[in-house]
């Protein structure tokens, strides 16, 4: 048998485990013979496997191709399905290497980028190794990092436990990052929840003060000698048609802070800006087009039959509410957007699937089907070219937990704008979103007033 595989070898291409793998071969799955106690294959077999099965396989770490030094060095970390890399591209800021472990992820960015570095746990990244895999040298000044860290731990939908929930711990490990590699500019994307979600610091007694990651956060990154810019954003605000609030933290070198980001559209015009891109605008054009999507089970679709375009679950009368959303209803479900018909003359609303939100939940206006991943891909700005790996679940994921295109050209030239010193217009009292306190300027406030209180409501406990 030529190009002979081990066992050893097939685990290692296809990243199951030796056990599995001999089921494979023993139920002739993968053909193999058995020779000398071992199952023996060839590279073509598996290939063939992995072609009839649609398998995803993980793409081994590579440093860049490229010995090309860029006149702005990059790097991107928790890449995705590369949103907010693609919108800063726009703008000529290409990040040298993608940090991401999601395997389908992965197999999305080498999908479209032949010459990027790859990495894979941040846990395993220092600076030494991500400039090796960036294929530059070490007395090289890196520009910008940017990343959005796992956004469960902190996401209003989850269990709040902030810092105790160990994917927290990511986020700081991408804290500490900035500070070893020290780049001119570091940008976090994060939930709406960061502001909010609690923490126990060394300041606050043993106490979880609300506001005590993000406080966390400021402070860590103040102390490697950063100031720091940060709003909550809404990106329909920056043409985007989708209404999706977003906390993105500047932080640059010196006592300078980034501007806030300049804001391309409002909801109804003000300002002398045009009005928010609808669903129509960003899809209407490809209605004719083949679609993949998940299909609606056959009860739900005949709810979604009753209720108008741009309704949801409150649309149908209480008796049918109770009936179409059965424990969801009871829970309060359709406040996270449960049984929504979407409308073309509106922007959509937050596109992201969890187990809370499911994409079968979110349907087209008038064919009675979720939006399909062209649909999804076209909202959050992906080009029509660009190539996801994965079932189509995987992809949803991808594509729902991006950060938009829009807003990543946004971000990318608002730190371009400060690196030219280009001084933009100030719109003085435009809302960025809907919340208060939401930034830089108004949220350390808050948050000392929730520390005063906290640790004065211990106090009391104490005394009784």
């Amino acid at each position: 048998m030529e190009n002979r595989l081990t066992t050893k070898d097939a685990v290692n291409i296809l990243g199951f485990s030796a056990q599995y793998i001999n089921k494979l071969f023993k139920t002739k799955k993968i053909q193999a013979e058995f020779i000398d106690k071992d199952w023996i294959t060839t590279q073509e077999n598996i290939d063939e496997y992995v072609r009839k099965n649609n398998i995803i396989l993980n793409p081994t770490d590579r440093i860049r191709k490229s010995t090309n030094v860029p006149t702005i060095k990059a790097l991107s970390f928790f890449s995705g399905g590369m949103g907010l890399d693609i919108g800063i591209s726009n703008l000529g800021i290409t990040p040298l290497i993608a940090c991401e472990i999601n395997k389908e992820a992965r197999a999305t960015i080498v999908a479209n980028n032949d010459e990027i570095g790859l990495l894979g746990d941040i846990w395993q990244c220092d600076k030494e190794k991500i400039y090796k895999y960036a294929n530059l040298p070490l007395n090289e000044k890196i520009d910008i990092i940017w990343g959005g860290p796992p956004c469960q731990a902190f996401s209003t939908a989850g269990k709040r436990k902030g810092f105790e929930d160990s994917r927290g711990d990511v986020f700081i490990k991408y804290l500490d990052i900035i500070g070893e590699i020290k780049p001119t500019y570091a940008v976090i994307e994060n939930v709406r929840g960061l502001i909010s979600t609690k923490a126990i610091l060394d300041d606050t007694n043993g106490i979880a003060v609300k506001g005590g990651v993000l406080h966390y956060a400021i402070k860590k990154l103040e102390s490697f000698g950063y100031s720091v810019s940060f709003n909550l954003y809404n990106a329909a605000n920056f043409g985007v048609p989708q209404k999706r609030e977003r906390i993105i933290i500047i932080a640059k070198l010196g006592k300078n802070k980034v501007p806030y980001l300049t804001p391309t559209n409002s909801e109804n015009g003000e300002y002398n800006l045009p009005k928010w891109t609808t669903l129509g605008d960003a899809i209407g054009d490809i209605q004719d087009k083949e679609m993949h999507y998940v299909e609606i089970p056959k009860s739900r679709k005949e709810w979604f039959k009753k209720i108008p375009e741009g309704g949801n679950w409150r649309s149908l009368s209480e008796k049918d509410q109770k009936e179409a959303m059965g424990k969801k209803y009871s829970m309060g479900g359709g406040k996270t957007g449960f049984f929504r018909r979407l409308s073309f003359d509106k922007p959509s609303p937050t596109l992201v699937t969890t187990p809370t939100m499911p994409a079968t939940d979110l349907v087209h206006p008038t064919k009675l089907r979720p939006l399909s991943i062209e649909e999804y891909a076209r909202i959050q700005g992906f080009p029509d070219n660009w190539t996801f790996k994965g079932n189509i679940s995987e992809i949803y994921k991808q594509i729902g937990n991006a950060v938009p295109i829009k807003l990543g050209e946004a971000i990318a030239q608002t730190i371009l704008d400060d690196m030219n010193g280009v001084k933009k217009n100030i719109i003085e009292g435009f809302r960025y979103s809907r919340y208060k306190n939401t930034s830089d300027k108004t949220f350390p406030v808050v948050y000392e007033k929730d520390l005063k209180k906290a640790i004065a409501s211990n106090i009391q406990l104490d005394l009784f």
